[in-house]
């Protein structure tokens, strides 16, 4: 049966999921009998955790003698929880999943006495290695987590207590990663981590995340695309604004953790922007590159939510030019301080989640219509399909897996984009 990794959540826990069944098939797990899955949880909402819970207990059912392990956000932030369960036979903590001697603690590695539970305190971790991963299967675009962990305390969030503290890569490990994903042909590397503009902050000399962006794209010429994955846009730096015009290869497409656009919920929030600087910083982005598209992560329901408040939420879709949603209606994590706050009846923040994310699907039409009849590089993700630089996805017909090609814009399907492939992109 070998190893299945079954992943939740984020794209930095995708590309942990690639090193984890590497360090696990290193501890030989691949070789157990009866096989073993390991669940890469997340905790970001309380949806996310019910869901890994409900697939630990369906994946026992369908293989009643595999080894299950979890791990993740989830495992680390409930640990005793998972522990509980009947099903699951071992539970490790985030730090510890990319260890392949944490996947020897089976019983079947000659641990007897093997402790169910084994997770450590995060917040301990001081730093975070550069694992190599040559390539992530299935996946056309390659990431490279450059940053791990967070040191803001926002509070609806647990992820802090799930990664730690924010830990950076050394520029040098990142740039050798990049080589090696170009090397095995991968046209599109994607930054990530969980406080991505953080990145440098504990390093020596500071430095911040645009010189990182400059550094990959001086050394590897061969690289066609870079991307980065969510960012606070409070964070950005003058490097790398100066990169976002000028560097055609920083592709234009920003996710910006926003969160709300009310002014006091922000504060509730503990975020350290308000809706002003969210509404100048992608003005001033545009600015410097008038082809930039821009998503966001958004939560409605936040506790102490009034309409009005959430009208402003609205209306930051607009005003922002924002075309790539992510709509969450929010979900109490225990032990955060938005947990004991007065709480929102949870049909009104689901009511007010679908709004939102009608008002975020009328602005992706708009933005796919406005690329009708334009020419557009597309990276081809699947047989079919591709995507564009800005981040839209279209049915292409033409062009194979991991290639670039020019593609001509004919219309839409009121999701993706439709298109025709020219030719390979020069």
């Amino acid at each position: 049966m070998g190893i299945d990794i079954v992943t939740f959540g984020c794209r930095l826990n995708a590309y942990e999921s690639e090193v984890m069944k590497r360090e696990a098939d290193a501890a030989g797990l691949g070789a157990l009998e009866n096989g073993a899955i390991v669940f890469n949880t997340c905790a970001v909402t309380g949806e996310a955790v019910r869901q890994a819970r409900q697939a630990i207990r369906k994946a026992r059912r369908e293989n009643p003698q595999a080894r299950i392990i979890v791990t993740g956000c989830a495992a680390q932030t409930g640990a005793q929880a998972f522990g509980a369960m009947d099903e699951v036979d071992l539970v490790i903590g985030n730090d510890d999943k990319l260890k392949a001697q944490s996947y020897r603690a089976l019983p079947d590695f000659g641990v007897n006495d093997c402790e169910k539970v084994r997770v450590n305190d995060i917040f301990e971790v001081r730093e975070t290695a550069a694992h190599m991963v040559d390539a992530i299967e299935g996946r056309a675009r390659a990431f490279v987590q450059v940053q791990n962990g967070c040191d803001h305390r926002c509070t609806f969030c647990i992820i802090p207590y799930g990664r730690g503290n924010s830990r950076s890569v050394p520029a040098g490990a990142v740039v050798e990663q990049v080589k090696r994903l170009v090397g095995n042909g991968h046209a599109e590397v994607v930054l990530t981590g969980v406080d991505l503009t953080s990145w440098g902050g504990d390093l020596p000399g500071t430095p911040k995340l645009g010189r990182l962006v400059r550094a990959i794209l001086r050394q590897v010429p061969d690289l066609p695309r870079l991307r980065l994955s969510s960012i606070d846009s409070i964070e950005v730096d003058g490097e790398l604004m100066e990169a976002i015009a000028t560097e055609n290869r920083l592709m234009p497409h920003l996710h910006l953790s926003l969160q709300s656009g009310d002014d006091m919920i922000l504060k509730r929030m503990k975020r350290r922007h308000l809706r002003d600087d969210s509404i100048r910083f992608c003005e001033e982005a545009r600015r410097f590159r008038p082809d930039m598209v821009f998503g966001a992560d958004l939560i409605t329901g936040f506790p102490t939510e009034t309409d009005a408040m959430f009208e402003n939420t609205l209306k930051i879709v607009d005003e922002c030019g924002l075309t790539h949603l992510h709509v969450f209606p929010f979900s109490p994590r225990p032990g955060t301080p938005a947990a004991r706050m007065p709480q929102i009846d949870k049909a009104v923040a689901r009511q007010r989640a679908a709004l939102l994310r009608a008002e975020g699907d009328k602005a992706h039409l708009g933005h796919l219509a406005a690329l009708a009849g334009s020419r557009q590089n597309l990276l081809i993700e699947n047989e079919g399909v591709g995507r564009a630089e800005d981040f839209t996805l279209a049915h292409v017909d033409g062009g194979a897996p991991g290639e670039i090609v020019a593609a001509e814009i004919f219309g839409h399907d009121g999701t993706m984009l439709t298109a025709r492939a020219l030719s390979a992109a020069a």
